[in-house]
């Protein structure tokens, strides 16, 4: 922790409007006297979250109030990076926000260095991955900023002392303490965690989802869907090209209403303890799998198989908030690479909460009917797979003759004993 040994001027704080961070404004000015900056970043958290965010920023205390659009930035210069990745945590996590922290961090710096402020603040809890991935952005881009972490610091040790703490000083909240979950939206998912979910015995309440509908309300018909995708970037939905945004919002319609995109999921968070939380990620979850379909017809078997194991090294990366690192860098720049042949089309068939894909095409596809046939090809003599298996197989074929051996031998001794004792 990079703990100021003076008390701040002016502060940057990243201001979401949820519990946390506006009781924070207050916080801040009683604790260290100084002025707050808030900054706060449109990345698609849709619904009323930025609705009077600024007036309630400014009733509360704060002095400048940033509200940027970076839903398009978001999109295209990270989502679609993480796309071409192939990221997703631990079998099942899509790094929703995960991958939205080093923007948000980067955003808030900006404006931190651009109205003078001497110190960065946010509004994450000490047991949670989120102070990693701001700090860590803020080392990467103002390590010279002192940095407050008010989790760390004040007496508040839970949700309903920070609910108290909001009554006693007139800031208004939507948390209540009957129904506390701490929730995180953006344009890519909405996460749920706390409340009921804290006990992963507990069947997950049909309340918490707010994207998705549930598999029993879902359309009794299926319903085809057409994604294209350049270089790996999606740039279509059934024909049409529309921005990234329009793109991932016509997807997140077409997949909530079909209930797909739900994970619940106990996870290993970076800081060392395990964490369990619901997820619906509606449109990003047929984009994956769209584009798994792709890379099956273009990519060769060794590069599909490397592909698998760096993406396991970037999503572990973009979880753990080293986007703004000279290896997430590098990686992105083989995933580019490897995208190249990543052009063509994918329709999927959803039907309540699942989908399977239907048809694929590319104009780069490896895929070749002549060869994959069961009907005999001049292309292919399948006479030619004795001598491969063959090669394959002499060390296997090797091993078995020295255990063969080794066995007789044993044996041979065995029996040699026996004879001596008569």
């Amino acid at each position: 922790m990079n703990t100021p040994t003076n008390k701040p001027k002016k502060v940057a704080l990243a201001y979401s409007g949820g519990l946390d961070t506006s009781i924070i404004i207050p916080w801040l000015k009683e604790n260290y006297g100084c002025e707050v900056v808030a900054v706060c970043g449109d990345i698609g958290q849709g619904g009323d979250e930025l609705t009077g965010l600024k007036a309630k920023a400014l009733k509360t205390g704060a002095s400048e109030v940033y509200v940027a659009d970076m839903r398009e930035e978001f999109v295209t210069e990270y989502l679609w990076k993480m796309v071409r990745a192939g990221g997703e945590y631990e079998h099942k996590y899509l790094l929703g926000t995960s991958i939205a922290r080093p923007l948000l961090a980067k955003r808030q710096v900006e404006v931190a260095l651009a109205t003078g402020c001497d110190a960065l603040a946010h509004g994450c809890t000490g047991k949670g991955n989120d102070q990693v991935r701001f700090e860590l952005t803020y080392k990467a881009l103002a390590p010279h900023l002192a940095v407050i972490a008010p989790w760390r610091e004040w007496n508040i040790v839970s949700r309903e002392d920070a609910i108290q703490y909001a009554a006693e000083r007139k800031v208004p909240i939507s948390a209540t303490t009957k129904k506390i979950y701490s929730r995180d939206r953006n344009i890519w998912h909405i996460s749920h965690e706390g409340g009921a979910l804290e006990d992963p015995k507990n069947a997950a309440p049909d309340e918490i989802w707010m994207l998705t509908r549930s598999v029993k309300d879902a359309p009794d018909r299926a319903e085809d869907v057409t994604l294209g995708f350049e270089k790996g970037n999606l740039v279509s939905v059934n024909g049409k090209k529309m921005s990234g945004v329009d793109l991932l919002t016509t997807l997140n319609r077409i997949g909530a209403k079909h209930g797909v995109g739900r994970v619940d999921l106990v996870e290993n968070r970076f800081v060392g303890m395990k964490s369990r939380g619901c997820y619906e990620t509606p449109g990003g979850t047929l984009i994956m799998a769209a584009h798994r379909e792709i890379e099956a017809l273009t990519l060769d078997r060794s590069i599909s198989h490397y592909k698998q194991k760096l993406s396991l090294d970037y999503s572990d990366l973009v979880y753990a908030g080293l986007w703004f690192t000279p290896l997430r860098e590098a990686l992105d720049k083989f995933f580019d690479s490897v995208n190249e042949v990543n052009t063509g089309e994918v329709t999927l068939r959803l039907y309540k909460g699942g989908f399977q894909p239907v048809s694929r095409t590319s104009p780069n596809s490896l895929y070749s009917l002549n060869i994959a046939s069961f009907t005999m090809g001049a292309e292919y003599d399948q006479r030619d797979a004795r001598g491969f298996i063959n090669l394959i197989g002499l060390p296997i074929q090797v091993q078995a003759a020295v255990k063969s051996a080794a066995k007789k031998a044993a044996r041979k001794s065995a029996s040699s004993k026996k004879a001596k004792k008569k």
